[in-house]
């Protein structure tokens, strides 16, 4: 660490010509690439896997923009636009080089601890162009894409072994013809509460995006059980019981998630409102019920909505289609639409 704060030193007392600003950080980003490679672990900074990297191409930037303006003023605004341009670039090809080593570096033993830091990384971005860059939304959107993908990866390959270990026990509720809906559950919770600590060392902001990925997943995987086909009730009861389960299970789904920092309140009623048009009986009440549903989640499609429609084997084809007809009108949504159907294939 010692040797590279010492380099980096050296690199600022070179005059930094704009030319020489993207070699600079082209050169930190191989260093940082050659530490992965070669399984060096990550510092550990309050108790967060941390990286330098961050911290090296902020002070590139700010050295060059203070040596400019210490020339002129409009030296500075110039090289202001051009790390506008290089910044991006930069990052671009951080996120090509990180997802390399997320596909070559699976079988390294600081493969986990190295994604971690990574994405602890974006933090330190952002922060510091939210607050050192004077530029408009949009600029700030685009300079920050990047950084939005490499997270978005770091986490699928955080939770990759997780979501495999949760497939079979998703599956029991089918194999079970839901008859034990809350031991099925219970286990499912069990096994994501056990590998929690696996996360304990993403900042806490990203840990909390990490739990409302992991919600969502959960959510969905619950829906794509439920939409199998394998279930059809022909009794009012028999469908009141499942509705039953249903709620006992959204209950202790989004208060496990809700304890451990989810911020998805959007999830909220998407396995309630299900229970409910399963145990509404009345072909004109269920309408209402999924009226109010597609104005939660836009993407709920006359296919899906099938699926669950299909659990009632008391429904005629004719209810059927009267209640499917209420997704031809446009609801609109009432705010900007998470995608959560749209992950689920039926049919």
């Amino acid at each position: 660490v010692r040797a590279r704060h010492l380099h980096a030193a050296a690199l600022g007392a070179e005059p930094l010509p704009q030319a020489n600003v993207r070699e600079l950080m082209d050169r930190a980003l191989e260093l940082e690439a050659r530490r992965w490679a070669e399984d060096v672990p990550p510092q550990r900074l309050d108790g967060h896997c941390h990286s330098e990297l961050a911290i090296d191409i902020i002070q590139i930037t700010s050295q060059a923009q203070a040596k400019a303006e210490s020339i002129t003023l409009d030296l500075g605004s110039q090289i202001k636009r051009v790390l506008l341009v290089e910044l991006p670039a930069f990052l671009r090809s951080y996120q090509r080089a990180f997802n390399e080593f997320l596909e070559r570096g699976k079988q390294l033993t600081n493969y986990r601890a190295n994604v971690i830091a990574n994405i602890n990384n974006c933090l330190s971005f952002r922060m510091s162009m939210e607050q050192n860059w004077q530029v408009p939304q949009d600029t700030l959107s685009l300079l920050l894409g990047p950084l939005g993908e490499l997270k978005s990866h770091g986490f699928d390959t955080l939770l990759q072994n997780l979501h495999e270990d949760l497939k079979p026990l998703f599956k029991r509720f089918t194999h079970t013809r839901w008859a034990a809906p809350v031991e099925t559950l219970e286990n499912i919770i069990a096994t994501v509460d056990t590998r929690l600590p696996e996360f304990s060392e993403l900042q806490g902001c990203f840990r909390e995006e990490l739990m409302e990925a992991l919600h969502l997943h959960l959510v969905k995987e619950y829906i794509i059980q439920l939409s199998k086909g394998r279930l059809v009730l022909k009794t009012a009861e028999q469908q009141q019981q499942l509705a039953g389960y249903i709620l006992a299970n959204a209950d202790t789904i989004q208060h496990f998630c809700t304890q451990h920092g989810s911020p998805a309140t959007w999830l909220q009623p998407a396995l309630p409102t299900l229970a409910e048009i399963i145990r509404l009986q009345d072909p004109s009440a269920i309408k209402i019920e999924v009226a109010t549903y597609a104005t939660c989640y836009p993407d709920f499609s006359k296919g899906h909505l099938s699926a669950i429609l299909a659990i009632k084997g008391n429904l005629s084809n004719s209810e059927v289609k009267r209640i499917r007809s209420i997704l031809d009108v446009s609801m609109g949504a009432q705010e900007p639409s998470r995608p959560l159907f749209s992950l689920i294939k039926v049919g």
